[in-house]
Parts: structure tokens; sequence; C-alpha cells
């Protein structure tokens, strides 16, 4: 019988071998199934360990492959980024070039802008004074002027007030236009007809104008011929083959005299026109004998 050892009397071995054999066995066989249940109980626990494991490396196998992809993401952007950076690198180098192109020309700009400002303050300088002096010359010509258009003006109140009796019956006209004075004396006072050599009461009015003109130093006087349109004709078409022949001569006649009278031969001049200035129509006899005439210009000095 067991004892509370829990093992069997040694007694009962010795009495009953059989039994003993029995227990043994018994025990061998209880012993290998607590042996069986403790490797199983192990294995599964193994087993869910591995197969925890296993997920835990597929997730981490997983992570692998995105921290991978993202990797392989950001060494693209990483070497899209150092693209962009030698771009921008070249693109500032350049600019920086264009910048420094620039202020050079502008500099060279300033320079030239500075010295055209610098030369056209000079030449303004330069302009002033040539104003200045202009402005000064235009008054001393003004007041050059104003003495010649006084003298002549006086010369043409005094011929106006010599001859007024001549001018009333239109013997003579007198103008006065632009410093160009005109004394026009009609033909038949001077001259008979067709003839050059002038009549006494002609030389009488001429001496008249010489008394005035002969005041006159700063004027040139022009003896211009003038006639009609009727041409020569008969025994004086011989002498005056035109009416050119003829204004010729009778501006020459008048010129000479007016010499002979004491003005000066370097102030006077004969001019003949013939019938082509004509001051009235040809058409009638009024017409004519107006433009038949001698004219006596005053003019100003070249």
């Amino acid at each position: 019988m067991f004892t509370e050892t829990g093992f069997m009397e040694e007694s009962m071995f010795h009495k009953t071998p059989g039994l003993a054999v029995v227990v043994v066995a018994f025990l061998i066989l209880g012993l290998g199934g607590l042996d069986g249940c403790v490797a199983q109980s192990d294995y599964l626990r193994k087993q869910a360990e591995a197969d925890a494991l296993n997920r835990d490396r597929a997730a981490l196998t997983a992570q692998n492959s995105d921290f991978k992809a993202q990797i392989e993401k950001l060494t693209a952007a990483t070497e899209g980024l150092i693209a962009d950076k030698d771009r921008l690198i070249v693109d500032t180098e350049r600019l920086e070039k264009e910048r420094t192109d620039l202020d050079a020309r502008l500099n060279r700009i300033t320079e030239e802008t500075s010295r055209t400002i610098e030369e056209l303050r000079n030449r303004n300088i330069e302009l002033e004074g040539d104003k200045q002096m202009l402005a000064e010359s235009i008054s001393l010509l003004k007041k050059t002027k104003e003495v010649e258009v006084r003298t002549v003006s006086k010369t043409y109140e005094d011929l106006l007030s010599e001859m007024k009796g001549e001018i009333a019956q239109g013997q003579i006209a007198i103008t006065e236009l632009q410093g160009k004075l005109t004394v026009d004396v009609v033909d038949k006072i001077l001259f008979d007809s067709g003839q050059t050599e002038i009549r006494p009461e002609g030389l009488d009015v001429l001496k008249r104008v010489v008394e005035i003109l002969i005041t006159v130093t700063d004027k040139v006087i022009r003896v211009e011929g003038h006639t009609d349109s009727i041409p020569i004709a008969g025994a004086l078409a011989k002498r005056y083959p035109t009416n050119w022949e003829l204004s010729a001569a009778r501006a020459l006649n008048v010129t000479r005299y007016l010499e002979k009278e004491g003005i000066d031969p370097t102030l006077l001049s004969a001019v003949a026109f013939g019938e082509h200035q004509p001051i009235a129509e040809n058409d009638t006899p009024e017409g004519r004998a107006k433009n038949r005439r001698i004219a006596i210009i005053l003019l100003p000095k070249e």
C-alpha cells in the first residue's frame, strides 16, 4: 500500500512481485504522458511566438518597402532640387554678368550725358553771349534804320512840299514804301514828243529835285526810263529802233544832268525798261501818258 509519502510500501513489492511490475509500468507510462503534455504546450507557445514574429516581420517588411519608396521619392526630389540649384546658380551668374554689363553701360551713358550736359551748358553760355551780341546788333540796326527812315521820310516830306504844285497837276507822283522812295515824272514835262533832250521846263523841275536829293548821301539813286507800248515809227525809228533805245537815251540824259548838278556819280545808275513795266493800262491815252515817265528812285545801299 502507499505510504504517507505517496509511495507504496516496499513490503508490498516483496509480497506481490507482479504488482510491482504493474506499478512500475504505470509510473513509467504516467511520467511519459506528462512529458508529452509539456512538449506539446511548449510547441504551441513557440508556434504562437513564431506566428507573431512572422506577422511582425511581414509588417516590418511592408514598412521597409514604404520607407524605400519614400526614400526613392526623397532622392528624386533631392536630385530635382540639386538640378534647380544648379540652374539657379547658372541664372544667377548670368544675371550678375548682365547687371555688371548694365552697370558699365549706365556708367558710360552717365559720363556721356554729363559731358553732353556740360557741352550744352557751355554752348548755352556761348549762345547767350551771341544772343546778347545779336540783340545789341539788332538794336543798333534798328537805330540805324530809324535814322535812315527819318532821313528818307524827311526827303519824302521835302519833295512833297517842293513839288506840291506838280503833284496837284498830276505831273509828278511821289511814293515811299519800305525805304524805297520813288519820284515819277511824266515825260511831257521833261521831253518833247519823240525827243530825248530835256526841255527847259523839265530842267527847272529837275533842278528843284536835285536841291533836295543832293543832301542824301547814304542812298543810291536809280534813274529808270519807261515808255508806253506804241512801237517807234517813222524817221524816229532810224535813231531809236525800239522803245528800249528811247527809254535808255532819256534815262541817261536825266542821269547826266543829275551828275552835272552835283549828285555823286557813284550813287547814280540809269536803267531802261521800255514798255515792259507799265503802271497803267495802255488801252487809253490817259493810261499811255502815265506809262511814259522817268522814275527817280532812292534805294538803300547794299
